[in-house]
């Protein structure tokens, strides 16, 4: 035994055994193609029940934990001032060092309380790039929402580290053609409208000297914020001896506040916070949430949910964790690249992107090709992703004719955490695959009725 020689598996497990399970339906070719026209080839508007492997998004579809369910056992329901609050606020001071922690029922309540209070008509607010929630919140306010992402973040195939980053020359730009209309500027991390791209902290340190010298405060859009910080101790020189949670600390230190959807990194099926360093604005928000929210302490939560998102802080940084949430996406997207499959490389942090576009070159952009190839791919498999493009950030001409096209149409198929195994990802691979072969016989599609603001998750469309 003695002369064993050490066992250095290639294998990266699932770092969790199954506890509970869940039927997954099995729907018909038949089925799935009435249940398409019945949902106006929109996918936000299929039934869940008609949908085998759900990868439409990572927010709050993930599995929790033990500890999370035994945390949910603990819930204190009081109204106002629970111990499961506390015990949430300090988790969430413990990790970002900001002082002020207001909850919310999820990110984008976060982001529509403090972009109500900061911005307005006139005002400016850059960021990377601002996802579709966000862009509506700052939008609201009659505010204009900029995105300054880099020249390697719009291009698909560029192999850059850190496609997230911001564009400093940009940046710069913007500060002084917009001095004096910027309440704050905004950094996603990652960066999931370009692919689910990592930011440096090189990147983030060199945005906040850049806001300091202008006196304005930087936020960051932090829903992924873990997988970001694993990015970093991968790909970025001189991190590689940290901690996930020191290199998120750091990125939070740079930050004067930051909005949270705790659907994502935080592990839990619903929630969020905003953050705060100032005072005199947490005062402010504070008023606005019990208008909108609720009581200070529990800001449209259950207690419950504030410990299943405490201890949900907590899990996702642990670094067997966040290997394997690397590694299943690394394999998912390679077995694609090698099957000649055109998706958004580097692989990102949340979900495989596929390149609408390239995957389907005979469809112009006015025909939303990723919108297409994701109703194609829920018809031949029941596999339901989401558009990230035309769709999504396209906006209809004031007179009429074609839209201007977006930089990309991609189609985002996002792992939910700790839900689905490997066999569930080959299927999806065997299915991508087999599709591209196919890929010819993809049509188009018009929308038919849209709604003036986030339309994607409400238009029809029609082949």
């Amino acid at each position: 035994m003695r002369d064993l020689r050490p066992f250095h598996p290639r294998t990266i497990i699932e770092p969790f055994r199954v506890k509970s399970v869940e039927k997954l339906p099995s729907v018909t070719r038949e089925r799935r193609a009435e249940a398409l026209a019945q949902a106006h080839w929109n996918l936000f508007a299929l039934d869940a029940c008609d949908v085998t492997i759900d990868l439409l998004t990572d927010s709050g579809t993930g599995a929790m934990s033990a500890e999370q369910w035994a945390g949910i056992m603990r819930g204190d329901e009081s109204y106002a001032g629970s111990p499961s609050f506390r015990r949430f606020e300090a988790e969430v001071r413990d990790l970002t060092g900001i002082e002020h922690i207001l909850p919310t029922h999820q990110g984008r309540a976060a982001e529509h309380l403090l972009f109500g209070l900061v911005a307005g008509p006139g005002k400016v607010v850059p960021s990377n790039t601002h996802f579709d929630t966000t862009r509506a919140n700052v939008e609201a306010t009659g505010a204009e929402a900029r995105d300054l992402l880099i020249a390697e973040g719009r291009d698909s195939s560029s192999l850059h580290p850190f496609k997230g980053n911001v564009d400093l020359d940009a940046l710069e730009r913007t500060l002084d053609e917009a001095s004096g209309r910027i309440p704050l500027a905004m950094v996603t991390v990652t960066n999931n409208a370009g692919g689910g791209q990592p930011v440096s902290l090189e990147n983030l340190r060199a945005v906040r000297a850049l806001l300091s010298r202008h006196g304005i405060p930087l936020f960051l859009d932090a829903c992924r914020f873990a997988e970001n910080a694993w990015f970093i101790r991968e790909r970025e020189p001189g991190q590689q001896g940290r901690s996930p949670r020191e290199i998120a600390r750091e990125m939070f230190s740079l930050a004067d506040g930051a909005t949270f959807s705790a659907k994502k990194d935080g592990l839990a099926n619903i929630g969020g916070f905003l953050a705060l360093r100032d005072g005199d604005l947490a005062v402010r928000a504070r008023r606005a949430l019990v208008l909108t929210e609720g009581y200070p302490t529990y800001g449209g939560l259950a207690g419950r949910d504030l410990e299943a998102i405490a201890v949900g802080l907590r899990e996702v940084l642990d670094e067997d964790y966040l290997r394997y949430r690397h590694a299943t996406l690394q394999y998912f997207g390679r077995a694609l690249v090698e099957a000649g499959v055109p998706i958004v490389l580097p692989v990102g942090g949340h979900a495989v992107f596929l390149d609408g576009r390239r995957f389907c070159e005979h469809l112009p952009p006015r025909r939303f090709p990723a919108q297409s190839l994701a109703c194609a791919l829920y018809l031949h498999a029941g596999l339901r992703g989401v558009e990230v493009g035309q769709l999504m950030f396209g906006r209809p001409p004031p007179h009429g004719g074609d839209e201007t096209p977006v930089p990309l149409d991609l189609v985002r198929l996002a792992l939910p955490r700790r839900t689905y195994t490997q066999s569930h990802v080959d299927l999806c691979i065997e299915a991508i695959v087999d599709l591209f072969a196919q890929r010819d016989a993809i049509s188009g599609l018009s929308i038919v009725e849209q709604p003036p603001v986030l339309r994607h998750f409400t238009a029809k469309l029609a082949p």
